[in-house]
């Protein structure tokens, strides 16, 4: 496996960096209704493009959480960030952990917004067949999302993630990723670290809502914190953005203390 340095923005000039992971269904382009209104000055943020997805889409890998984690290493190796936080939705909750258990040391503060645990997901036959097929059938990342938002989001809405979605991945790596992030289970990797972690969560999600995060994500890190957001499901990134910004970046400001 060899490293990759991922397509990412760059923003603020803070001594504090932060790499941002997106989830399976998007590209870094999961995180624009936050930008706006980011803290530059305490924080220096990397919004990265996972292998197969938004300008690393024709980039060749093996798709999984392990290889994403080394690829946020290069990353921040590049930077000069000897130490750094990150922020992980979804998907990315699960290859941000593996950067923990890669590189704890590393690890300043880790974020998951309705993070996939370190055990992966385990999904009824029924529930896997619809993800499975959502690499080609866009109907089915529509049921996903809606399904995962309380099914109350508008249909535009709906219809623009979708769209967002197939055109920001390679249908083959977004298939591949599935495995990896669903069926592999490295939670003892990450038995005794220590960083303070936060879940993010949204009242409406019925996948990875605070039950899910209290038996596995508050488990698995014994400095960990939860906290749900009642009009928020599983993209609150782009459903609450003002209220998950100020509750993600007062966590990670607390580590300045």
């Amino acid at each position: 496996m060899t490293p990759f340095v991922p397509p990412h923005s760059l923003l603020g000039d803070g001594p504090h960096p932060v790499i941002a992971v997106h989830g399976w269904l998007s590209d870094r382009a999961d995180y624009t209704a936050v930008l706006p209104d980011l803290d530059l000055e305490s924080f220096r943020y990397a919004f990265v493009d996972l292998r197969g997805y938004g300008e690393a889409k024709d980039q060749p890998g093996a798709f999984t959480t392990a290889e994403g984690a080394a690829d946020l290493l290069a990353l921040a190796d590049q930077h000069g960030w000897e130490r750094f936080s990150l922020i992980g939705h979804s998907m990315g909750g699960a290859v941000a952990q593996r950067v923990l258990a890669a590189a704890p040391h590393r690890v300043r503060r880790l974020v998951g917004v309705s993070p996939v645990p370190a055990t992966g997901l385990d999904m009824p036959p029924e529930s896997w067949a619809l993800f499975e097929g959502a690499a080609e059938h866009p109907e089915n990342r529509r049921t996903i999302i809606d399904h995962t938002t309380g099914g109350v989001r508008p249909a535009a809405w709906l219809d623009r993630m979708v769209r967002q979605s197939v055109d920001r991945s390679d249908p083959k790596a977004f298939r591949a990723w599935l495995d990896s992030w669903a069926r592999e289970d490295f939670h003892t990797d990450i038995a005794g670290t220590d960083r303070p972690a936060l879940a993010v969560v949204g009242a409406l999600d019925p996948a990875l809502g605070a039950e899910v995060m209290r038996q596995t994500w508050m488990r698995h890190h014994p400095n960990a914190e939860l906290v749900e957001i009642p009009g928020a499901g599983h993209y609150a990134m782009d459903e609450t953005p003002l209220q998950l910004l100020r509750t993600v970046e007062d966590f990670l400001r607390a580590d300045e203390a």
